[in-house]
């Protein structure tokens, strides 16, 4: 089951701190789920970056 739990602030200059924000807000989200669903989640967080890469290379 993954968490509803919402993101970080993250500072303007993302400085390590942030870095640690987002690794334990990922680890809070993802803490109780199956292999499966972390891939799912993955999968489905990944295909926004995959279309704004191809429309990159389109204007290439």
């Amino acid at each position: 089951m993954i968490h509803n739990i919402p993101s970080p602030n993250i500072s303007p200059n993302f400085t390590v701190d942030d870095i640690h924000k987002l690794r334990e807000w990922n680890y809070a989200r993802l803490k109780d789920t199956t292999l499966e669903e972390r891939i799912v989640d993955t999968n489905r967080r990944a295909i926004p970056v995959y279309e704004q890469i191809e429309l990159f290379r389109k204007k290439m």
